[in-house]
């Protein structure tokens, strides 16, 4: 389900949102939190998964020839382009259950980060949830203001944050479990403010 063109949604009045994933455990809940308490019906929302161009490359160590044999090589590559499409069907059982329209839309770069905001960027969206494994660059909250512990924000969560041209929710894990609030109706409130 790989696709290098722009998914287009047949009514651009709802508001068009992605869902960026890592196939983690963190994705998942992202997608769990997203469904329960941020999208609505006539959202259209794409699951947005930027791969690497290459398994046999990692940023860390460059190129990797596990074998001579390109057949084989190309075999590992095809497999993880299954694997691929297959864990992120899986996440977006959420949104099937929930009967929420969606595309899933894979790409290929070496530059993951940067790549996410350009798609959501081409992709036209109001908004991008992601996860965030909390390992990464950036520890929030300070000593000073009494939290000690502060948070994390991951480096991939941290890039997106300040260089999507969106608003982008991040997702901690372990947060999809939380009850769903009920929507506050504009007569509710008005009673509240009179009264």
């Amino acid at each position: 389900m790989q696709s290098t063109e722009t998914p287009s949604f047949p009514n651009p009045i709802h508001r068009r949102i992605a869902i960026a994933v890592d196939l983690s455990d963190e994705s998942a809940s992202a997608v769990n939190w997203a469904v329960s308490n941020y999208l609505r019906p006539g959202d259209s929302v794409v699951l947005l998964h930027v791969r690497p161009t290459s398994v046999l490359y990692g940023a860390d160590w460059g190129s990797t020839d596990l074998s001579d044999d390109p057949s084989y090589n190309q075999k590992l590559e095809a497999e993880f382009d299954n694997f691929t499409t297959t864990k992120a069907q899986e996440l977006a059982q959420p949104l099937v259950e929930a009967g929420m329209q969606f595309k899933i839309h894979i790409v290929k770069d070496h530059d993951m980060k940067e790549r996410l905001c350009l798609e959501v960027e081409r992709m036209g969206c109001d908004a991008v949830i992601m996860g965030s494994r909390g390992v990464g660059a950036m520890k929030t909250g300070d000593s000073s203001s009494g939290n000690k512990e502060g948070g994390r924000l991951g480096s991939v969560s941290d890039y997106c944050v300040h260089h999507c041209f969106c608003p982008v929710v991040v997702v901690r894990n372990g947060l999809d479990h939380l009850p769903v609030l009920s929507p506050v109706h504009e007569e509710d409130l008005n009673s509240c403010l009179e009264g």
